[in-house]
């Protein structure tokens, strides 16, 4: 159950970084529920947990309004509180508090510019927040972590979109047929001067066609032939060369000549010792 798990979350992460652009560390929105759930179940370090949901980095955000209304439920949701401090802040420029639902929903915008994962326990909100293009969602049951699929109008939002990418718009068109229309008015004018210079080409050409029709007997122009490589031969530098055997001198001596003269026999040279000044004792 838990590799199917796996399985769909990389599938929904591969669907927002190919359609939608998400690239990593992937930043994720929390808001008070979603931090207050995880302090409960005792789900630390949430970094850590998210990552391996996502299979990537992740930096965890908040905002103002969401550290003012979870300072405004009381010391019941002080240790969230401290918790959230912790996390990164992102601007959203309320003067005055807002609900987190709202202050989330305006920063997130129309089409999600800063690529945001939005984490809460809200099911309203998560509801809202499907019908924005490119917006994932977060969750939690007990001490478990989901990434929810694609609803079907991102689907068809993403759908939609490729399929613009791949035909032109009325701009690039019109850009295409003037560029035709100036390179037709550049063709006309240069055919006027470059008229004497046509007649001797199509000379040329005629001549060219003749001599094929000569060869081949057809008004088939001739088949450029390729040369067929060869197998060579080993590169003589990568070669190794083959070592010289030793001669033994010793062994070699006593064997016969191959020319019959034969046999050569081996000779010690005994060394000669001159006796000068021998004493020769008295008999």
């Amino acid at each position: 159950m838990r590799v199917k798990k796996q399985k769909r979350h990389r599938r929904a992460v591969r669907f927002y970084t190919a359609c939608f652009g998400f690239r990593e560390p992937f930043k994720i929105f929390c808001d008070g529920t979603f931090v207050h759930h995880l302090v409960v179940n005792r789900i630390t370090p949430a970094d850590t947990a998210l990552t391996n949901i996502l299979g990537a980095p992740v930096k965890l955000f908040t905002t103002r309004c969401v550290l003012a209304e979870l300072k405004s439920l009381g010391g019941n949701y002080q240790e969230s509180l401290n918790a959230a401090n912790n996390l990164f802040t992102a601007r959203c420029d309320h003067e005055t508090r807002k609900s987190a639902e709202d202050c989330i929903t305006e920063v997130i915008g129309e089409n999600n510019p800063e690529h945001f994962f939005v984490a809460t326990q809200d099911a309203d909100m998560r509801r809202s927040l499907q019908k924005i293009p490119g917006v994932p969602l977060i969750f939690a049951l007990r001490n478990a972590l989901f990434l929810e699929q694609p609803s079907s109008f991102q689907r068809e939002f993403a759908k939609s979109a490729e399929e613009k990418r791949l035909h032109m718009t009325d701009l690039e068109y019109n850009m295409l047929r003037q560029g035709k229309k100036r390179k037709l008015s550049d063709v006309k004018q240069g055919d006027s001067s470059n008229a004497s210079e046509g007649e001797t080409d199509d000379v040329s050409q005629a001549q060219i066609i003749n001599t094929n029709l000569q060869r081949n007997g057809s008004d088939v122009k001739d088949k450029v032939r390729f040369k067929r490589k060869k197998a060579k031969g080993p590169n003589p530098l990568s070669v190794k060369k083959k070592k010289k055997k030793p001669v033994d001198t010793i062994t070699t001596l006593g064997k016969e000549n191959k020319n019959g003269e034969g046999t050569v026999r081996s000779r010690k040279r005994s060394r000669k010792r001159s006796r000068k000044n021998v004493v020769v004792g008295n008999a």
